[in-house]
């Protein structure tokens, strides 16, 4: 194995790495948001009121795009073992 496909493999692990954590992060950060606005609005400064919406949206959103990331992560482990075979 030369050091570029080595380098390559890397870089392909942490792509899918990002696309599969990047659903839960742009939820979370709507939620957030969401969250901020009507605490500004309603002038409520309570720093715990942020954690139970994420918890839930968060794990709401996993177990929505856990087929597909599932999906993703065979996909990646297959692609390497047919690499992995050819030396």
């Amino acid at each position: 194995m030369s050091v570029q496909m080595a380098l390559d493999l890397g870089k392909a692990a942490m792509l899918v790495g990002f696309k599969l954590i990047a659903p839960v992060l742009i939820f979370s950060l709507l939620i957030g948001l969401a969250v901020g606005i009507f605490q500004a609005a309603t002038s409520i400064q309570e720093m715990t009121l942020t954690f139970i919406p994420k918890i839930i949206v968060v794990a709401v959103v996993i177990l929505i795009f856990m087929p597909w990331s599932v999906q993703v992560i065979v996909s990646f482990t297959r692609e390497m073992f047919t690499l992995v075979q050819g030396f």
